[in-house]
């Protein structure tokens, strides 16, 4: 039967699982996935597979250090949180793209003596593939947070637990909370979205940029605090 030292040391990774959806680098990589989105459904789905792909990481990661009884090295981390960076970043400068992209704008033309104005979009068409596009976007940055820095703190709550077993529950069970706290922030996040018509291109506009600005913005402090760190 399992004791109550176990049983809180997993309830605290549940709890501490929560608690690390919320980290704003987090946050502002699936913001920049969801932004277009116009259901729930779809957006919680974003954050189902970027927590999926964080929970791979952290149990391939820690498998290996308790396997090996390795330990990262701080150049390997701070590397991996550089990446990070980046990725917000690119993140960031997709949504600018997609904006652009989609812009609308009008045509003009005639029928008899009347002329008519027509708004016209190059927005791409909502296929599988372009929804499978940002489903594999979100699993690959969730993968790569997992193996970022921040996720160190559940590789450091292992060391005070002995059992292997227990460890790869606990790991499991800190991933399943990232997965719901995920799940619940992208829920949150594509609310405005979906509740400004459709005719206020103008506000969504103004949150698609809003949410590249703070992508990049924070992808830029990472790398260079990282930068900082090298040196």
């Amino acid at each position: 039967m399992m004791g109550i030292f176990p049983l809180s040391l997993l309830g605290f990774g549940f709890l501490l699982g929560i608690r690390h959806a919320f980290d704003v680098d987090h946050i502002a990589a699936v913001s920049t996935i969801i932004h277009n989105h116009k259901s729930i459904k779809k957006s919680t789905l974003v954050g189902l597979f970027w927590g999926f792909g964080h929970t791979i990481s952290l149990l391939i990661a820690g498998l290996l250090i308790l396997l090996f009884k390795i330990s990262v090295p701080e150049k390997i981390a701070l590397s991996l949180e550089f990446i990070v960076g980046i990725v917000l970043v690119l993140l960031g400068i997709n949504v600018l793209f997609t904006m652009n992209k989609n812009k609308v704008h009008f045509h003009r033309h005639k029928h008899g003596n009347k002329e008519h104005i027509h708004f016209h979009s190059h927005k791409l068409a909502k296929n599988h593939s372009h929804e499978h596009m940002h489903l594999s976007k979100s699993l690959i940055t969730g993968i790569v947070h997992g193996l970022a820095g921040s996720a160190a703190i559940t590789l450091l709550v292992l060391t005070a637990i002995n059992s292997l077993l227990l460890s790869l529950i606990y790991i499991l069970i800190f991933g399943i909370g990232s997965i719901i706290g995920m799940m619940l922030i992208s829920s949150i996040i594509s609310l405005p979205f979906i509740l400004i018509p459709n005719k206020l291109k103008n506000s969504h506009k103004i949150l698609s940029m809003g949410t590249s600005l703070v992508a990049i913005s924070i992808g830029l402090t990472v790398i260079y605090n990282v930068s900082l760190a090298f040196y």
